[in-house]
């Protein structure tokens, strides 16, 4: 079982559930809750993203992509878990995810609204599809440079805005600002890792934008993620004239963050940096939680 929980990668799931927290804590703001929706989302986002672990796993093993990897090790290139056991296992958790997503439509939209739960069951399929594309078969996106693209629509987009139409029903243009944040973050995680990968990626023949650019520029790539999200979160808590407290703390999470980066260049030191941006992103969302739901209607409450 600690093998599972080990290929599982549990330092992920955190970065999963942010844009969950932030498009549930948007509807609450905006006047809908059902705590159902809630935890069937963060049972669907965490499923998906210990499937894409699990086929990260499988897929970079079988390839030969992980045996001189840095940082935490993978259990099918290690010998850990066989090929076989893992893509099992990425089928049964694929299976489950689904499951819990049909069940999350189901709440959400009932009976009477079958266009748009059929929206959403395409929209579940894709995101386990990509989940599996990323590492696996001859055509996987994460070794032809397009991971980033992905990360940003499902770890932002999808996420933010998606959770919250399965509140409301309806897109608010606003949300997009920190839907746009998120996404920018989640990408920032997956320039750092391939970062510190770029060496054996080049190697293994994945094709990583990072590969592709060279470490200087995605460093570069990385202080506009970084800097662009703090932006946005900026603008959408002056927009609805919130406390700038999501600000402040990017601002204080983040500035040493860039600043490593900036004075590094051997691969392997921006593994630490890993935890620093995953885990910021996360309590941003907790914050942004916060924020919407209990600190702006203490302070109308209290002098107002």
């Amino acid at each position: 079982m600690k093998h599972w929980i080990q290929a599982a990668r549990l330092r992920t799931l955190p970065l999963s559930v942010s844009g969950i927290i932030v498009g549930s804590a948007y509807a609450y703001y905006q006047g809908y809750s059902d705590w159902r929706i809630v935890v069937l989302a963060l049972l669907t986002t965490l499923g998906l993203q210990v499937l894409s672990n699990y086929a990260n796993d499988y897929g970079d093993g079988v390839k030969g992509t992980d045996a001189n990897r840095i940082g935490e090790k993978r259990l099918v290139a290690a010998g850990v878990i066989t090929a076989e056991q893992m893509k099992k296992a990425v089928i049964i958790t694929a299976f489950l995810t689904f499951i819990i997503a049909l069940l999350l439509i189901y709440v959400a939209f009932g009976k009477e609204n079958f266009a748009l739960s059929l929206i959403f069951i395409l929209l579940g399929i894709g995101s386990i599809g990509a989940a599996i594309k990323y590492t696996v078969g001859k055509s996987a996106y994460g070794y032809s440079g397009f991971g980033d693209v992905f990360v940003f629509i499902f770890f932002g987009l999808v996420s933010v805005i998606g959770s919250n139409f399965l509140f409301t029903h309806f897109i608010d243009w606003k949300l997009f600002l920190p839907a746009t944040a998120i996404g920018l973050l989640s990408v920032a995680v997956l320039n750092l890792n391939n970062m510190r990968d770029i060496e054996n990626d080049k190697i293994a023949g994945k094709n990583t934008l990072v590969v592709k650019m060279g470490l200087e520029n995605a460093k570069k790539y990385q202080y506009f993620l970084i800097i662009t999200a703090t932006v946005l979160f900026m603008f959408f808590e002056v927009l609805l004239n919130l406390q700038s407290l999501v600000v402040i703390v990017c601002f204080v999470l983040f500035t040493n963050h860039i600043f490593f980066v900036k004075k590094n260049s051997i691969p392997k030191e921006f593994d630490s940096q890993l935890k620093v941006v995953a885990l910021g992103t996360f309590i941003i969302s907790l914050l942004f939680f916060i924020n919407v739901v209990f600190l702006t209607n203490w302070i109308k409450n209290t002098f107002y």
